[in-house]
């Protein structure tokens, strides 16, 4: 987890907690776990200002997959992709409006920039339709992305997923 945050996770039935700085890796066995930069926050109260935030590559057996976490666009993207080369990207694309809310969010427009930034081969989309987080429309994300990504040219790498079913990339 980033630093700052195991003492919200003690006392939770946890055998160990590791916490990591960005782009520090934890690994166990044939897993390995990079902490990588996002632009967002990590506090949990007001002036809790000492917690990290980040996104995860997971990488097994020569495949990596990217949780990008809560986060805005910045150029980092690209250097997450130049240095950890992940094959499947989970961006976030909801909470982007109002316009504001981009400071920590990017919605769908700033998705299809982010996955070309990493060189992924699969965009699969998060942070979205479960609870109202914001003021779009909670089932605009992905028809938006859907729409971007067909006149992007990248339809073809795009993968919503329906939750409880599997889907093996």
């Amino acid at each position: 987890m980033p630093w700052g945050m195991g003492d919200l996770a003690y006392g939770l039935g946890f055998e160990r907690l590791i916490e990591l700085e960005w782009w520090e890796t934890f690994s166990r066995g044939n897993w390995k776990v990079t902490l990588t930069p996002c632009k967002h926050w990590g506090a949990r109260l007001l002036r809790d200002d000492h917690r990290g935030y980040g996104g995860f590559v997971l990488e097994h057996e020569g495949r990596r997959i990217y949780h990008a976490g809560d986060s805005a666009y910045f150029d980092g993207f690209k250097q997450i992709g130049t240095r950890l080369r992940p094959e499947i990207a989970l961006l976030p694309i909801g909470a982007y409006y109002p316009e504001s809310f981009r400071n920590v969010h990017m919605g769908p427009d700033e998705d299809v920039r982010v996955f070309r930034d990493l060189s992924a081969q699969w965009m699969v989309p998060m942070h979205y339709g479960a609870f109202k987080l914001s003021f779009e429309h909670i089932d605009e994300p992905p028809r938006w992305l859907q729409e971007i990504a067909e006149q992007s040219g990248l339809g073809d790498h795009l993968r919503v997923l329906e939750e409880g079913v599997p889907h093996v990339f």
